[in-house]
């Protein structure tokens, strides 16, 4: 019996054996492996890898502002300087050094053709960061309670500064230092159980991703996997390798543990007190004749999480491919702004970042929701692992600047000029031509034009062309005449997408196509399209021909012309261009003061003053029908002014175009339906049935569903 107990502990004591950056990596592939055969989370997974998550947190903060008071207070004013100096010089090196392969990544994008629907947000005026506010708590204890990164870090590095002259420092200095132990011992009593957390972690995420979802965003995280594991694993150890004593292998074995845990866990801020306890032991081991210099972890690091480093540079590569995937573009002249623009926002959160630079590039907002998604399914867990490389790198690179230590290797550097470039080069190429041999098809047309009413409605008949002799009706009651006549007869305009079109079986369908289905099935009656020009639009409602006409713009021009409803829709104004040319078209104030533009206006949209008074300079076109803009004999003109919605459903057809929101962004433009002038019962009629219309969200979901093509969540019969 007791050798039997015996062999069975033999058989499994190379579990313990295992380091705990084996032990998590195990856990992670079991946890995937299981999540890839079950449809949900297994029960209590979800609250375990909460936990974990949260107890990782738990111990950052606080040990990010310990790190900084104790690390900068035991120091020299010297020693102040000397770390400002060479820390200065090593993170611009860095960043430029990382900045330049991730501005590669646009090269393996594939030639694929693309364009988006709508988005209700392409012109939302997003809040500008109040950076003072940002960097400097007037409150320190809300900072901390709300995790205000950048203030904690700066509250901490000015009470280290303080403490710098006091001539007393010392015990306060070993009881800071008591209590960063503690905290440390905490970390590493939680670390314990990061196999059973990772598990959680991975087992969860494995049995909910969605195939639509990991289709969509293949292009970026296969682009994001190349850049992280070129700059991690190879950039950054090779610049350290060439400049400190440090070998590659050692920069490798420094980063283990720290990133197998980020990139399970999703988290940099979790691991930093690892990051730095992995520090200081190594460089103890080589300037034991200066003890102090193993502080230097202590202040870096911390410092380096509120910092625009490491995988925050992500967001730079998400936006070039948000501007591919959305078929808009961001030129190499732009780049400079980009850099610079986003190492800015990225100080903060990059959550708070990303709609700012979004909308910096003119890049519909709708692509934050895409961000979101590949940033909790994998790409955050890639930024953590480069975090931890960046951190790693800039520490011993400061270090070894400051004691003396920076040596350039020769062979190392000749043997990483030839191998970064060659394997750069090679993956990128080959990621590209994989993605291009991919069998993808544009399917943005296919998505437009393959739909059908939202809610089940009675058929309705369309007359295609209208009589050749017009009746006159003597009932002048509309709501009369729809009854006797048992139908309700709508006008509809030829090339309104995406208000009325047809769709791939032929049928008539749209937003205003439906909304006026929805009319007539209260009224009781069947609905009858008639397709007419806008010249017809007023004598045929007055003659009693047509009780209704799809929407229009409410403007002085049309309400002028006919009776409008209440609106019960709008359109913010906007430019459809070609995709090379979006870049002329950034800001209304350049766009009337170019004399060489010739600018269309279709004409439910031309409103003549207005032009006149802000067009001097320019020539502005009426065309009858957005299409014309399109056909050759009318590429001569520019870019034509349009509602963003109908501009953006213009693009699903001709992808080659864009959509650009000049800023500032113009009040929205209402849209209501012409009616008889003669009946002021059918236009109150038809403000109260809009009101309750609107009040029941049937204008929201219908408008989620025809202009930005996506289901709404619930849908109640009409």
């Amino acid at each position: 019996m007791h050798l039997k107990s015996n062999l069975i502990f033999q058989k499994f004591n190379w579990l313990s054996s295992l380091t705990l950056a084996n032990k998590i990596l195990i856990s992670m592939g079991l946890g995937l492996f299981i999540g890839s055969f079950t449809t949900a989370p297994l029960t209590g997974t979800d609250t375990v890898s909460q936990a974990f998550v949260l107890l990782l947190q738990m111990t950052a903060l606080p040990f990010v502002a310990l790190s900084l008071i104790s690390g900068i207070g035991s120091l020299s004013k010297p020693q102040g300087f000397a770390i400002l100096k060479y820390g200065s010089w090593v993170l611009v090196g860095l960043l430029l050094l990382t900045l330049s392969f991730i501005m590669l990544a646009p090269l393996a994008f594939p030639d694929w053709v693309n364009s988006s629907f709508y988005s209700a947000t392409i012109t939302k005026t997003t809040e500008s960061v109040d950076y003072v506010r940002l960097f400097i708590p007037s409150n320190p204890f809300a900072a901390f309670a709300n995790t205000v990164i950048p203030s904690v870090v700066l509250f901490s590095v000015f009470m280290g500064i303080g403490l710098i002259n006091l001539p007393n420092k010392t015990r306060t200095i070993e009881v800071l230092n008591d209590l960063q132990s503690a905290v440390g011992n905490i970390s590493s009593l939680v670390m314990k159980t990061a196999p059973l957390g990772v598990f959680c972690i991975a087992q969860k995420a494995a049995s909910t991703l969605e195939a639509e979802v990991i289709s969509g965003l293949v292009v970026y995280i296969s682009v994001v996997c190349v850049v992280v594991f070129i700059t991690t694993f190879i950039v950054l150890p090779a610049a350290v390798a060439t400049l400190t004593p440090a070998r590659y292998k050692h920069v490798l074995r420094i980063s283990q543990e720290a990133m197998i845990t980020a990139f399970a866990t999703g988290s940099f801020f979790g691991v930093l007190p690892v990051i730095t306890s992995q520090l200081k032991q190594y460089i103890e081991d080589y300037s034991k004749d200066q003890p102090d210099i193993a502080l230097i972890p202590e202040i870096i690091v911390p410092m380096s999480f509120s910092l625009p480093t490491g995988g925050k540079l992500l967001s730079i590569v998400f936006i070039l491919f948000a501007a591919w995937f959305s078929g808009e573009q961001i030129l190499v002249t732009d780049y400079n702004t980009l850099i610079i623009s986003g190492l800015i926002q990225l100080f903060g959160s990059t959550t708070v970042a990303m709609p700012q630079l979004l909308d910096l590039f003119n890049i519909s907002g709708s692509m934050f929701e895409l961000f979101i998604v590949s940033d909790n399914l994998i790409v955050g867990r890639l930024g953590a692992l480069l975090s931890v490389m960046f951190t790693v790198s800039l520490t011993l690179l400061i270090t070894a600047a400051l004691v003396k230590r920076i040596t350039f290797k020769w062979r190392a550097f000749f043997k990483a000029m030839v191998i970064i470039p060659l394997i750069t080069g090679l993956f990128l190429y080959a990621l590209s031509f994989v993605l291009d041999a991919l069998s993808h098809r544009y399917e943005g047309y296919d998505a437009f034009i393959d739909r059908d009413f939202l809610y089940n409605q009675s058929s309705h008949q369309e007359v295609k062309s209208l009589p050749k002799t017009i009746p006159v009706s003597k009932q002048t009651d509309t709501l009369k005449r729809i009854q006797q006549r048992g139908v309700l007869r709508i006008g509809y305009y030829r090339d309104d997408l995406p208000y009325a079109f047809h769709n791939k079986k032929g049928k008539l369908v749209g937003f205003d196509i439906e909304v006026l289905s929805i009319l007539a099935a209260d009224l009781g009656v069947k609905a009858e399209f008639v397709k007419i020009y806008r010249k017809e639009t007023a004598s045929l409602l007055e003659q009693g021909y047509l009780d209704i006409v799809t929407g229009i713009p409410l403007i002085p021009d049309n309400m002028q012309k006919y009776t409008l409803t209440t609106p019960y829709t709008e359109q913010s104004l906007a430019i459809l261009t070609r995709d090379i040319r979006r870049g002329d078209f950034i800001d209304w104030l350049s766009i009337r003061e170019r004399k060489d533009f010739i600018i269309g206006v279709p004409e439910s949209f031309f409103y003549q003053s207005i032009i006149s008074k802000n067009f001097k300079a320019g020539k502005v076109w009426e065309i009858s029908s957005p299409r014309l803009f399109f056909r050759e004999d009318y590429q001569h003109i520019d870019a034509m002014i349009f509602g963003a919605a109908s501009a953006s459903a213009w693009t699903l057809l001709y992808p080659e175009y864009t959509v650009v929101t000049p800023k500032p962004a113009l009040p929205p433009v209402a849209i209501a339906f012409p009616i008889s002038s003669h009946d002021p019962a059918f236009e109150l009629f038809m403000r109260n049935w809009i009101l309750m219309k609107q009040r029941n969200s049937t204008f929201d979901k219908l408008f989620t569903y025809w202009i930005e093509g996506k289901a709404p969540d619930y849908v109640m019969e009409q």
